[in-house]
């Protein structure tokens, strides 16, 4: 598709979500979002959001990183670390229903406990719920190991990649609220991302229902962080409609080149709502720090790139071009730190600590 008729579909959906459609996603998603002018005063405590889609490199997607026996306080302590000392200031960190209901408790201290640990290296945190991307099956219990050379091999998505019915809204709004309870007035928590690219993984609509409910049941439970749902396609009018009409602050992906990226963020200003793009920097496509990076401070538009370790979650690989000997390309897709702390690009890092005032 062209840039041209890319930038008239966006267009034509922001007009929606900001007219058309307001009525009808105020009625399916009753609550109170927050006024613009509260979002704009939040958004202004703070420095320049800039951070990482993090994970730690031992694990191979969020059920290994939240599950008792794989938690790495360890590492995640060490690769929180790098981040601290290159600027960045926030991390986008997946949460998982499985890991919560096989030991509620036990999932819960540990989030404090790597909330204590970023907080110690002064960063903060954007904590994702529910997810449409890559494997349908999730399971509790040894996590496979990563395939070699192949693009997020392991991850999985929450819930399962079948159509959730309301029969399962219970227990999925018991581990939301439950989780929201626990942390809503937390100052270590910066957002709420409620639902990471709902639709993906060709579900479409059929996450509509349950886009509606997460943002109702987190309204219930009012926290004191903001709540977001990013948009992510262009071609997905009613889900964005419910996301952007919805959000306290628009988040967003984009992996695309800045002249396209910096269009997207002119137009999604439109709704004079603070804007983090939540997923970001992609090489081989040209979407990189050094092109990139700028654009968004310079629009004072929050970066989260993904992902800060190259580790087992093997994103150094691009999403359809998995490399079965498992050499290391020679342009990483993703990622800025080895695991042993070596840095993919020296000139990277410089720039980020720069724009960080690092």
């Amino acid at each position: 598709m062209n840039l041209l008729k890319k930038l008239t579909i966006a267009g034509a959906l922001l007009v929606s979500t900001t007219s058309l459609w307001a009525q009808k996603v105020e009625d399916v998603a009753p609550g109170k979002r927050w006024s613009i002018e509260k979002a704009n005063t939040w958004y202004a405590q703070h420095k320049w959001i800039n951070g990482a889609n993090f994970i730690p490199s031992s694990a191979i997607n969020q059920l290994e990183m939240w599950q008792a026996d794989t938690f790495d306080p360890t590492t995640i302590d060490r690769e929180l670390g790098w981040a601290e000392g290159i600027g960045f200031n926030t991390m986008r960190v997946f949460l998982h229903s499985i890991a919560w209901k096989e030991d509620p408790q036990g999932f819960k201290k540990r989030v404090g406990d790597y909330l204590t640990i970023a907080d110690k290296h002064h960063i903060q945190t954007i904590f994702v719920f529910f997810d449409d991307c890559w494997n349908a099956t999730p399971k509790a219990g040894k996590q496979p190991e990563p395939k070699t050379g192949t693009h997020n091999s392991g991850w999985v998505q929450d819930p399962a990649n079948i159509e959730t019915k309301p029969a399962d809204y219970p227990a999925l709004q018991k581990y939301v609220t439950d989780v929201l309870n626990t942390f809503k007035n937390d100052k270590r928590i910066l957002l709420w991302d409620l639902y990471n690219e709902p639709g993906n993984s060709n579900k479409g609509n059929k996450s509509f229902d349950l886009l509606k409910q997460v943002f109702t049941w987190a309204r219930a439970v009012n926290p004191s962080q903001p709540i977001s749902a990013g948009l992510w396609t262009w071609d997905a009018s009613d889900l964005n409609a419910l996301q952007a009409i919805n959000s306290d602050v628009i988040t967003y992906h984009d992996y695309e080149a800045p002249d396209w990226h910096k269009r997207v963020v002119k137009m999604l200003k439109s709704h004079g709502r603070p804007l983090i793009c939540t997923e970001y920097m992609a090489r081989t496509r040209n979407s990189t720090f050094a092109n990139t990076a700028p654009l968004l401070k310079e629009e004072n538009v929050g970066a989260i790139n993904w992902g800060l370790v190259a580790g087992k979650t093997n994103t150094m690989y691009a999403w359809d071009t998995p490399m079965p000997d498992g050499a290391e390309p020679k342009v990483w897709f993703h990622d800025v730190f080895r695991k042993n702390g070596e840095v993919f690009s020296q000139e990277e890092v410089d720039l980020i600590k720069k724009l960080n005032n690092k």
